[in-house]
């Protein structure tokens, strides 16, 4: 079995509307480039994956958008309508940082649904592993207020429908993007059969969500993890933290099969994230996803984009966790890796990141 990676042209038309970097244009906010969320970080990815040779050994394609029905399990019909009345009517802004252009709902309804069919190509057993390479991304849409340039919720539609299909009950959520899966979290709160665990830089995005005390409601308690991660956490520490933290977790709740929210806006250039991590930060995570998911799951692992911002660095991050994922000998090597192997930090800081990490222990245990 190959690497399934699923991906659509038409996701990367998804428009970002009258934004400057992160604030809306007027007063004295000048025009200027639109959101940092563009699809130029995605579609440099398809293009690396054409120049090296890798999207020739994995089994590249599209999928059918999730349904009406898919959506419902997640989002309320309510939300979906005025969603559809804005996107018919050529666009708009239904909640914070989340403007989309005519089409909008498709393109979503469409990244939504190569998240689902790649959940379902692994736990079909027809794929080894997959990756959606979903747009616009999804882990900080709750069910009825989109924010954080995610209109819809990505993985909890995958994982709603594939409960609904009776294909898996019991999964995890793993996510790393830099900033914390409020949305996620949202939808699982109260569900024992879904761990959520989220590593992001404390108190990025959003502000007021992530803290390591929320732990879940009701039946779900102790079925959500945060891990708020100190600024300049670096390499090493987040790999402490993936050893310490997260691998326990995961052989603790014991998945039927472990999914990723794959951000890489805690690549050390990143405009929105200060977590100096490098490509070999994220090929090493997927690296030890890969063995858990081999020792708990049958190696059932699918990975969905999320965030990344920097147009040259997001490619070759990306490109690394799938060389992992395809055991391939193909490489694209990272550019940036002498620069920023000499920004990592020191043992002092490092022994601090330890300590918080210790600290956050008592959270998990």
């Amino acid at each position: 079995m190959q690497t399934a990676f699923f991906h659509d042209e038409r996701c990367l038309w998804h428009g970002g509307g009258n934004y400057s970097f992160t604030l809306p244009v007027g007063g004295l906010v000048q025009p200027g480039g639109g959101l940092p969320e563009s699809p130029e970080t995605k579609r440099r990815l398809v293009n690396l994956l054409r120049v090296t040779g890798l999207m020739a050994l994995i089994d590249a394609g599209s999928a059918p958008a999730a349904s009406r029905q898919d959506l419902l399990r997640v989002h309320p019909a309510r939300y979906l309508d005025a969603f559809k009345a804005a996107s018919d009517a050529g666009g708009g802004e239904l909640g914070l940082r989340t403007p989309f252009g005519p089409g909008g709902y498709e393109i979503a309804a469409l990244s939504a649904g190569l998240a689902k069919a790649a959940l379902i190509a692994v736990l079909s057993g027809a794929a080894r592993n997959a990756y959606a390479l979903s747009r616009p991304p999804g882990h900080h849409c709750l069910p009825d207020f989109p924010n954080g340039f995610c209109l819809l919720n990505n993985i909890a539609i995958a994982v709603r429908a594939v409960q609904a299909a009776g294909l898996a009950q019991r999964i995890a959520v793993v996510d790393w993007d830099v900033h914390h899966g409020n949305g996620t979290e949202a939808v699982f709160l109260a569900d024992p059969d879904v761990l959520t665990i989220s590593l992001h830089q404390d108190r990025n995005y959003p502000m007021d969500t992530g803290a390591a005390e929320a732990r879940g409601n009701g039946a779900g308690h102790g079925a959500n993890l945060n891990i708020p991660l100190p600024p300049g956490t670096g390499h090493a520490s987040y790999l402490e933290a993936m050893e310490r933290l997260v691998l326990p977790a995961l052989t603790r709740f014991h998945p039927e099969v472990i999914i990723v929210a794959s951000g890489y806006d805690a690549s050390a250039v990143d405009p929105l994230g200060r977590m100096l991590a490098t490509a070999d930060t994220f090929r090493a995570m997927t690296a030890m996803m890969m063995t858990s998911a081999d020792t708990l799951c049958d190696g059932k692992l699918m990975l969905t984009h999320e965030g990344g911002y920097s147009e040259v660095h997001v490619p070759f991050c990306a490109h690394a966790v799938l060389e992992t994922l395809s055991a391939s000998a193909i490489t694209a090597p990272d550019p940036l890796a002498a620069t920023l192997a000499l920004r990592q930090p020191g043992p002092e800081w490092q022994a601090h990141v330890s300590a918080h990490i210790t600290r956050l222990a008592q959270y998990f245990y």
